[in-house]
């Protein structure tokens, strides 16, 4: 499948997955956090991953993103082969068309909001100027602007969130991945990154994926991803039933 073939249907999927399966080495135990997980996400959509602790939602997530690898079935983004990509060229793919939003920021304590914001399109080979001002629009699009030159610990959680995001959003990517991006929000905070990323979904056509516990996202998804036990046993809209893995 290639982005040529999906063209010709008039249909691309930005993510799918068919009977993913993977397992881990833990001492003497093997653990398969994923197990033949098959789905497909719609381009611009917006999307929960939900369920109980240890379900598999965030290796669910690396696998689907090449941050971790599969030990088998297949994964295509925007119908491009993940599976089969060498680990250079997943890297190279993921730089190009995918952002990354964490729970912990994953900010470089050293550098200002700006620098952490155009880093990775300094990494990806785009001239300092150029990157500069891209990182300096994407600060204006989540409103901190005004916050350009603060370093991370001169920045609210909220406010370190929100470069975050603009980080993960300065390379234009197809597809926002999300690991618990509310997770150490208070809940006035947590609301305004989701606005956020509703708006931000809406408004540039990106497709979001989150892993979450939060009901909030879940409400704003266009539907939840239910997970249990390393497989997906359910694709609805109740939050609520979605975090219990129901």
């Amino acid at each position: 499948m290639s982005d040529s073939d999906n063209g010709k249907n008039g249909i691309q999927n930005s993510v799918e997955a068919r009977e993913v399966s993977k397992t881990y080495r833990i001492e003497e135990m093997t653990v398969r956090a994923l197990d033949g997980v098959s789905l497909e996400v719609e381009r611009g959509g917006l999307v929960a991953v939900m369920g109980p602790s240890g379900c598999g939602k965030t290796t669910l997530l690396n696998t689907l993103s090449g941050l971790d690898s599969i030990d088998s079935g297949e994964v295509f983004i925007g119908g491009e082969p993940l599976h089969e990509m060498r680990d250079s060229r997943r890297t190279e793919y993921r730089a190009r068309h995918m952002g990354f939003i964490f729970q912990g920021y994953n900010l470089m304590p050293v550098l200002s909001a700006v620098e952490n914001v155009e880093l990775p399109l300094l990494v990806s080979g785009v001239k300092p100027t150029a990157a500069r001002k891209r990182a300096l629009e994407s600060l204006a699009e989540v409103s901190l602007t005004d916050r350009a030159q603060n370093r991370p610990n001169q920045l609210s959680g909220g406010q370190q969130q929100r470069v975050a995001i603009a980080r993960a959003l300065v390379n234009e990517p197809d597809i926002v991945w999300a690991d618990e991006p509310t997770g150490n929000l208070d809940s006035e905070t947590s609301r305004e990154v989701l606005d956020l990323i509703q708006r931000l979904n809406q408004d540039n056509g990106q497709t979001f994926v989150i892993v979450t516990h939060d009901p909030g996202v879940g409400a704003l998804a266009d539907y939840i991803i239910q997970m249990r036990d390393g497989r997906i046993v359910g694709v609805g809209e109740d939050p609520e039933a979605a975090i219990k893995g129901a």
